[in-house]
């Protein structure tokens, strides 16, 4: 059992959420998964892949952790049940942990990501309220990653307080990279936050030709920059792929 710092976490009204702990340990070096790289292939390029959607179907979940390598960070879902277990045990199994934060997308509500999705037309306080509402769902993971948002990530007016919040609470941000119009990377580094953006959506074309494209293309970039995140959804088709 991997504990969660009771000195990173703060009480709110929904609950416990994590916070800088007293010594100026963040949540994002506390649980960090350090990977043991060896001496020879430490310039080598890197890839990094996320998973998202997990908590939501038992069977993808469970295939998720029995089949996806340890580098694969997991980005859980805040409606699945059973959170707090399923971080604990992939954090067991060596997997980054991210919290998928629902933000508004251009056709909401007909598009509707979830319950206290982050919203254009609300103030930054009820924005933020509903951000603790999230970050109480179960603890020990790294840093949020946006879940849609295609409208919210391009307001500056909504996403500059949550971002803020999310640097003072010890966290990364990470753009799952849906939406070009997103201005999460200008913002991130005005705000001291840490911050990454996926460069290749895997699974956007769900079949095994296209993924296997996708996950090409990522080592191109790789290639290319030194490093590249691809994000992927938990389908049984990406998981056996990746």
């Amino acid at each position: 059992k991997l504990p969660v710092d009771p000195k990173n976490l703060e009480t709110t009204r929904h609950g416990l959420i994590p916070k800088v702990g007293p010594d100026g340990k963040r949540s994002f070096t506390l649980y960090a998964q350090p990977r043991d790289i060896p001496e020879s292939k430490k310039d080598w390029p890197r890839v990094s892949i996320i998973v998202g959607g997990l908590g939501i179907s038992a069977s993808g979940t469970a295939e998720a952790l029995a089949k996806l390598p340890a580098p694969v960070s997991f980005a859980l879902a805040p409606y699945g049940t059973d959170l707090e277990k399923l971080a604990e045990q992939a954090r067991a199994q060596k997997h980054e942990v991210l919290l998928q934060v629902p933000m508004e997308p251009f056709d909401y509500p007909d598009n509707d990501p979830g319950p206290e999705t982050l919203l254009t037309s609300l103030s930054s306080d009820q924005n933020i309220d509903r951000l603790h509402w999230l970050m109480s769902r179960f603890q020990g993971y790294v840093g949020i990653i946006s879940y849609m948002g295609a409208k919210f990530t391009a307001s500056e007016a909504s996403l500059a307080p949550v971002l803020r919040e999310t640097a003072k609470r010890g966290l990364i941000y990470v753009d799952d990279g849906a939406s070009t119009r997103s201005i999460a990377s200008q913002l991130a580094g005005s705000q001291n936050l840490p911050f990454a953006k996926a460069d290749i959506v895997i699974d956007a074309v769900p079949t095994p030709t296209e993924i296997g494209h996708a996950l090409a293309r990522l080592e191109l970039k790789a290639h290319e920059h030194g490093s590249a995140v691809g994000f992927a959804t938990a389908l049984p088709g990406t998981i056996a792929r990746i």
